[in-house]
């Protein structure tokens, strides 16, 4: 018996107080006053008890015994062979006769509610290479332009910044260390992610890491001529992850989702230098301090070579 947790009278002291009323003579508000509950619910517990015996002192259900509005369970077999055949929600209705939002409630519980929810979910694959180097990841995310804290910190919608602009965080993580280099720039293209990965090789080489395998999106930056050839003459080797997959850029993106969650959007700044100069200092924390899950729980330098042990402090 699940016995509602506020519930005065378990099973057993509900039959006591009935054989009080039964056995031994008590009128029901004598019974309820012993037994700390009102007169009207000693006397429903005799009534049942009178009416099915022991077995109706258990709880009930809360579930009705009749639904008439439910839907019969041969038609919601239907409404999810229908879906199956990637028929839309609108036309299994009209073909069951029942309502959209019945259908979408047997979806639902079904897991089909999105025809991609018919597809055959990939398996994840997680992987990590075995040296720092082998592989670094390349990610960007757009963060608006800071002239003056705006409503969303203020509480005041007049406290609105119109047209401050944009600019681009880039970020480098390593497959295996997960240590990072982060930078600022005033767009995504192609002359800026040059700058950056140039920028990025010099961060991980003063670490002792030689960076030779490339991971990047399919953004138009990444594939131009310039970062090719930057790629060519630093000797890394450049692949890109597949489409409408990224996924398979994991290791960037949730940085992205660290770096946002703690520093863009974990502080208050006055304005984008502000900003900027703090994301040096947790770029810092995050390598040489900060725990990280993936490994371990331990800072994301603590697996570079020795040499590494040599530099106490690294800023972009």
């Amino acid at each position: 018996m699940n016995t509602h947790k506020n519930a005065r009278l378990a099973f057993a002291r509900r039959l006591e107080m009935v054989l009080d009323m039964t056995d031994r003579g008590l009128k029901p508000a004598e019974a309820a006053l012993r037994h700390g509950v009102t007169p009207p619910t000693a006397r429903k517990w005799l009534g049942r008890y009178l009416a099915e015996g022991q077995a109706a002192l258990g709880d009930a259900s809360s579930r009705p015994k009749h639904s008439p509005r439910a839907i019969e369970p041969g038609k919601a077999l239907l409404i999810v062979e229908l879906r199956r055949r990637r028929m839309i929600q609108s036309r299994i209705a009209n073909t069951v006769g029942v309502s959209e939002a019945t259908v979408s409630r047997v979806l639902a519980r079904a897991g089909l509610s999105k025809l991609s929810d018919l597809e055959p979910r990939e398996p994840v694959q997680r992987y990590e290479h075995a040296e720092a180097g082998d592989l670094l990841h390349i990610d960007t995310k757009k963060l608006g332009r800071i002239e003056r804290p705006g409503h969303r910190v203020t509480g005041n919608r007049k406290d609105s910044v119109e047209g401050a602009g944009w600019e681009f965080l880039f970020v480098a993580v390593d497959d295996h260390a997960r240590v990072a280099f982060t930078a600022m720039h005033p767009d995504e293209r192609g002359q800026s992610a040059v700058q950056f990965l140039r920028d990025a090789v010099a961060y991980y080489n003063r670490l002792g890491v030689t960076i030779k395998r490339l991971l990047t999106d399919n953004g138009s930056a990444f594939r131009s001529k310039p970062f090719r050839h930057a790629c060519q003459q630093l000797g890394i080797t450049q692949k890109f992850t597949r489409a409408y997959r990224p996924q398979t850029n994991g290791k960037a993106e949730r940085f992205i989702q660290s770096a946002l969650r703690e520093w863009a959007y974990g502080w208050t700044y006055q304005n984008s230098e502000q900003r900027r100069q703090a994301l040096h200092r947790w770029q810092h924390h995050y390598n040489w301090h900060r725990p990280h899950h993936g490994i371990g729980r331990v800072a994301p330098i603590s697996r570079l070579p020795p040499p590494r042990n040599n530099v106490l402090t690294v800023h972009s």
